[in-house]
């Protein structure tokens, strides 16, 4: 049986020192979303364009997310379907929303992800994570550096 689908949403705030032209690439640009989130990533930032990443664990597992930009306003805000190869969140099951809006010299970041299971405690602390290494990759840091 699926898991219930909790109506309490995922969000992240944080201030990233780019510009939002800078920040949108890393979600539509295979070579800059390959620097922070997944391994391997095929992209067509437009709606309906596939958003296809291989993800991989630190124990080398590597898991395929299958999804598809839903919107795309460069470079204020990026909407995509987020799922995973079986597993409790499947392809296309789950919504993340980006907005980012000029912050000074930066870019003010809204991260959300709508409509995941009700146990979802691994995906609050993994956007933490991940988000991390999204600032790291912008400012031109290695996210992989210990």
């Amino acid at each position: 049986m699926p898991e219930a689908v909790t109506t309490e949403a995922i969000v992240k705030e944080l201030h990233i020192d780019a510009s939002p032209e800078t920040v949108f690439a890393f979600f539509t640009e295979p070579d800059k979303l390959t620097r922070w989130l997944a391994v391997e990533a095929t992209l067509d930032p437009r709606p309906g364009g596939v958003c296809h990443q291989t993800h991989q664990d630190h124990d080398g597992t590597r898991y395929a997310m299958r999804g598809e930009y839903v919107e795309v306003v460069p470079p204020s805000r990026v909407v995509f379907t987020w799922g995973f190869v079986d597993s409790a969140v499947p392809p296309g099951s789950s919504t993340i929303e980006v907005t980012l809006r000029r912050d000074g010299d930066g870019t003010h970041l809204t991260f959300v992800h709508r409509d995941l299971p009700a146990e979802r405690e691994d995906h609050d602390k993994g956007w933490d994570e991940v988000l991390g290494r999204l600032v790291t990759a912008v400012a031109g840091g290695d996210p992989d550096a210990s």
